[in-house]
């Protein structure tokens, strides 16, 4: 899957290389074009070259939090 393929505000997880290695931004497709894209993630906003993603695709909603037990 390539991002280009996925729909703006989908759920996605982008591995992309950075020096030494790789990382992962999880979250929301906030934007793209034909050089970066925006992941929307709990941090804040990661802009990612298209040329250094690895892999990405498209992961479901979170889960919803539970509600605490009572004792």
């Amino acid at each position: 899957m390539t991002l280009p393929d996925v729909p703006v505000g989908t759920r996605v997880v982008v591995r992309y290389r950075i020096e030494g290695g790789f990382t992962d931004a999880l979250g929301y497709l906030r934007s793209r074009d034909d050089t970066e894209c925006t992941v929307e993630t709990k941090r804040g906003l990661a802009t990612i070259r298209l040329a250094d993603i690895v892999l990405a695709k498209t992961v479901p909603p979170p889960p919803t939090p539970r509600t605490p037990r009572e004792r």
